[in-house]
């Protein structure tokens, strides 16, 4: 789905739920820019109520992990023909201008929802400057529950939509495999969306969260701004 951003105004008419955020930014700048991405009320409580039966242990160590555990990467696991990388970039950009096969994404534009930046995408050699997040990261995952799943999950869950995003190229790289405890969004108004999402998904695949995680999630909801 792609990522909504509510225009400077909304900040006007919204609810701030939580100012603290515990990000080291002055309260009123991360409000701000919490605007910039409101939740619903309804995503809200489904974000809360996700962390409260969400299994809480410790994680197993990653011996073993591998991407290819996970399958081929970028794999057209829906069958329309295009692999996943493009399908994301067709949904993620403003304006993307596709190949006349209808699948490479060409050119396109970025309103990085990590950084607050906006980002020209050219295919070619700066291509990676906009690349695919994993928001809950795979190897993450494989700490968290799918070392046991059988290959066609893990395939299913690298490709799964839900878990993707278009995001800067340097902030996917500074992120690594890295669960909300240790990472989490540079444009701190946008925490409370990112930690919703990683949320739903690990609720949908069965993932636990580590304590600390667990906490640094409960944190970045406290910064949430509802839409009225």
């Amino acid at each position: 789905m792609r990522v909504s951003h509510a225009p400077r105004a909304v900040w006007v008419g919204v609810l701030v739920v939580g100012l603290g955020t515990g990000l080291g930014l002055p309260w009123w700048t991360s409000a701000r820019t919490a605007a910039r991405y409101p939740i619903s009320a309804a995503d809200l409580a489904a974000a809360r109520a996700a962390l409260d039966v969400i299994p809480v242990r410790a994680a197993e160590p990653d011996d073993g992990y591998a991407r290819e555990r996970f399958g081929q990467a970028w794999a057209d696991v829906d069958g329309n023909g295009c692999d996943t990388r493009n399908d994301m970039l067709a949904r993620d950009l403003a304006d993307a201008r596709l190949d006349p096969g209808g699948c490479l994404v060409l050119a396109g534009t970025l309103d990085d929802p990590y950084t607050g930046t906006v980002i020209a995408f050219v295919r070619g050699p700066e291509s990676a400057a906009v690349q695919i997040d994993h928001l809950v990261a795979l190897d993450d995952a494989w700490r968290t529950g799918a070392r046991s799943w059988p290959a066609a999950r893990r395939l299913g869950f690298a490709n799964d939509p839900a878990n993707l995003i278009a995001v800067s190229g340097d902030a996917n790289q500074d992120k690594g495999a890295a669960d909300a405890a240790g990472w989490l969004p540079p444009q701190a108004g946008f925490a409370c969306v990112y930690v919703a999402r990683q949320l739903r998904v690990k609720a949908a695949y069965g993932l636990w969260l580590t304590p600390d995680e667990h906490t640094a999630a409960d944190r970045a909801l406290r910064g949430c701004v509802v839409v009225r």
